[in-house]
């Protein structure tokens, strides 16, 4: 119907208003929508009010303003639907009716079926209020009673924060809190739940005198965090009780203190800060151990009573391109953050590091200093004192942006400086390996490279290279270097020069096949490097090319040594091929092949070395071993994958890596097998053969079971083992698991050989642990971690 007065079309709009905005607990002014009556102000304009309804009456002698039959409000995003709205003029109270719902600006809806208040935002009640948040977050009550523009208050409350069940809306949640009282907070923005039950699966299972949680809009919250427990062989039954402390809107800070059943109380204290262009982290832990006889004897763990670390992290931008940043960790023995499992310092070598790194569309720049801290239960921390301070590493790698000659020129260069306090080697038979030296070692290489490929009517694709590299080396290396272990060669203690000059030229040749479904690749390649020989090998440390496995996957590099302390020298030949298949039916399959042949000058991989890199490696003859690898994927989720070394003359398999994956919806897993020939000059007197398994089963779309094992066949040995459950919804995460793991090494075995590890973490509320289950977070991807992960 028509409505003739202004004046009280605009009072009606801020009754009306009022009451959207007491229903929205928070809300300063509400809205409405109408399929017929009357409209005020532009729908278009979201500060103008949308008034609708089937029928508007005002009795002027009443004093009141009724809107009634599918009332719709819309106010600056607001949104709120009605069957009856009326405002009494005299009383200044409005009254609303009928399957109310609110929408906020920000998405939250607030069901009730009645509500009435003042119009100044005073006073109110509401009854069968229900809050439905964008979090998913849920608040019911039988009724609900504003005390003030900030603070509601709901009778008999319940909240969670689980969906409803699809098919069973009455079914009771996963878990629920009923609370006779709830506190909606808007200035601290908290919900605080008083004489609480917490309920799962329907059951009630803990009472509460209270429980306060952050609301919706509340990303981190001052309190007590959940409390996490652990179960250990030497440290025994552990609980502790976090407390989190929000400093600022960039800062916070954790505390936990944790008891120990065997060992005492631990103190722990993580301090973070967020700046414009990164963040900086700080973590302190400190115990006086009651028990450290129950380590075993003569360890870092047993000798020490009053055991402590800090650490601090810093992550920067300076730019899109450059960034910095460090990772260090002191403490008072090298065991203790491994022994507590001290988060993100707990693996056995913690590698401590200051960096900057810059990295371009082609060009990258890698500026590092390290520092290792080797966590084991010797007291001498002998390991430590052998490994290398590099202080510091730095690659850069760069290419000319335009052509030169129409090739392409790249620079390349690295600069390793560092020292060791003890000298690193060790006998096998009559082998010797030095892995590192005492005293200091400062190099800088630099390499240009200039290539360019010619294509040919034929299809023939001929790649020329040209390559030039130098390197200045210091070397001053103690006296006690070989004071254990007599060296066969010579080392070359004091400044030097050496290079390199590589001409080189490759030649492929692809042929495609076509079939009727499907399409084939073969390429042959033949490659000659032609260069002299290298200079003083075995004359220098060997830092940075101590790893060498000969495989298909460098057959065809130009310099197959991993660092730059080696140069590969003499001339050499590669042959072999690349085929790529794919089908229509979505299965590809890829293969490599070929041999290496040394043809002139000394053959590198046979030459003198301090830790016998190239020995056994199958590349130490004029005629390598063979070596292959193919790989196959199906659409089906399944991959299978091998590499192979076979004996040049025997055909004999020296070495094999075979790996098999699958996924799909509800299984997925992986197992390798590696099968590696003794190699005795290089530090392996005996055949090798691991297992490496890991998987996992989802029973439901709830329920998982999983699993990882490495097992080495020969030594019956089984490095590392871990079992376990986990339970994943939108609102619950639960997980338990069994690990232990072994070293045949007993000094890094570690302190505590076994561990039960479990989380149950409610969304919202907090999550409770026992030992040390985050890697277990990993198998569940519903979307949301724990607070604490």
């Amino acid at each position: 119907m028509a409505v003739f007065d202004r004046g009280n079309i605009r009072r009606l709009t801020t009754a009306l208003l009022t009451g959207a905005a007491v229903c929205a607990y928070v809300a300063t002014a509400s809205s409405v929508f109408a399929e017929d009556g009357v409209i005020v102000g532009d729908p278009q304009d979201q500060s103008k009010l949308l008034l609708t309804a089937n029928e508007l009456t005002y009795n002027k002698d009443a004093e009141r303003v009724i809107a009634t039959g599918g009332v719709r409000l819309h106010y600056s995003g607001y949104r709120m639907v009605s069957q009856r709205v009326e405002y009494n003029q005299s009383t200044g109270r409005v009254l609303a009716r009928g399957n109310i719902e609110l929408i906020e600006p920000g998405g939250n809806r607030i069901y009730a079926d009645e509500l009435d208040v003042t119009d100044d935002f005073g006073q109110g009640f509401i009854n069968a209020l229900r809050v439905e948040t964008t979090d998913n977050t849920r608040i019911a009550g039988e009724s609900a009673e504003r005390l003030s523009q900030d603070v509601m208050v709901l009778n008999n409350g319940v909240y969670t924060a689980c969906l409803p069940c699809a098919e069973r809306p009455e079914k009771a949640p996963l878990w629920q809190v009923k609370a006779e009282r709830v506190i909606q907070d808007g200035k601290t923005h908290t919900v605080r739940l008083e004489k609480a039950r917490f309920e799962l699966f329907g059951k009630s299972i803990a009472y509460l005198p209270f429980i306060t949680v952050p609301d919706n809009t509340v990303k981190r919250k001052s309190g007590f965090l959940f409390p996490r427990m652990s179960v250990t062989d030497n440290l025994g039954f552990g609980i502790g009780v976090p407390y989190f402390q929000v400093l600022s809107d960039t800062a916070d800070v954790t505390v936990t203190p944790t008891y120990y059943s065997s060992q005492g109380l631990l103190l722990e204290g993580e301090l973070r800060q967020r700046f414009e262009m990164g963040t900086h982290t700080m973590r302190a832990a400190g115990i006086n151990q009651m028990n450290p006889q129950d380590f075993d004897v003569n360890t870092s763990d047993s000798q020490n009573d009053t055991r402590a670390m800090i650490a601090s992290k810093g992550e920067f931008k300076i730019n899109p391109r450059w960034s910095f940043g460090w990772d260090a960790m002191v403490q008072t023995d090298n065991n203790f953050s491994r022994t507590y499992g001290l988060k993100d310092y707990k693996s056995d070598v913690q590698t401590n590091k200051l960096y900057l790194t810059g990295l371009g569309d082609r060009n990258s720049f890698d500026l590092n200093a390290y520092y290792f801290n080797v966590q084991d239960n010797d007291e001498s921390e002998t390991q430590e004192r052998k490994q290398a301070i590099v202080h510091p590493a730095l690659d850069y790698r760069y290419f000319l942006p335009d052509p030169v000659y129409g090739g392409e020129l790249s620079l390349t260069t690295n600069f390793t400086s560092l020292t060791r306090r003890e000298q690193d080697a060790y006998n096998l038979g009559p082998s010797v390996r030095y892995n590192g030296l005492e005293g200091n070692y400062t190099r800088l290489s630099t390499e240009a490279e200039w290539k360019r490929t010619f294509t040919f009517d034929s299809g023939l694709l001929l790649t020329p290279l040209v390559a030039a590299r130098g390197d200045a080396l210091w070397n001053d290396m103690s006296a006690n270097s070989f004071g254990t272990y007599a060296y066969d060669g010579s080392i070359n203690n004091d400044a030097n020069l050496r290079g390199m000059a590589t001409f080189g030229l490759e030649a492929r040749y692809p042929v495609l096949f076509k079939a009727l479904h499907s399409s084939h690749v073969i390429e042959p390649i033949a490659q000659i490097f032609v260069r002299p020989n290298e200079s003083n090998s075995g004359q220098f440390p060997n830092e940075d090319a101590q790893a060498f496995v000969f495989d298909a996957t460098n057959l065809f590099e130009r310099d197959k040594f991993s660092g730059f302390d080696r140069i590969e020298g003499g001339t050499r030949a590669n042959l072999g091929f690349r085929y790529n298949g794919t089908f229509d039916n979505g299965y590809g399959i890829r293969a490599i092949a070929g041999q290496s042949f040394h043809l002139a000058g000394e053959n590198s991989f046979a030459s003198n070395d301090l830790v016998n890199v190239g020995a056994d490696s199958g590349l130490e003859t004029d005629r390598s071993d063979y070596v292959a690898m193919a790989a196959i994927d199906a659409p089906i989720g399944l991959s299978l994958s091998s590499s192979f070394r076979f004996d040049k003359d025997t055909l004999e398999l020296n070495r094999s890596e075979t790996a098999v994956a699958y996924t799909d919806n509800r299984v997925s897993g992986k197992v390798s097998y590696t099968q590696v020939d003794a190699q005795p000059e290089y530090g392996y007197d005996r055949k090798r053969d691991i297992i490496q398994a890991s998987g996992k089963l989802r029973l439901d779309d709830n329920w998982a079971l999983f699993g990882a094992i490495n097992y080495d066949v020969n030594n019956k040995f089984s490095s590392e083992r871990r079992i376990g459950f986990l339970y994943q919804d939108e609102c619950t995460i639960f997980t338990v698991s069994y690990s232990d793991v072994g070293n045949i090494n007993t000094v890094n075995e570690a302190a505590n050989d076994w561990s039960v590890n479990a989380r149950l973490a409610f969304r919202t509320l907090g999550d409770i642990t026992v030992g040390s289950a985050g890697t277990d977070w990993d198998d569940a991807d519903i979307g949301w971690k724990p607070n604490n992960f």
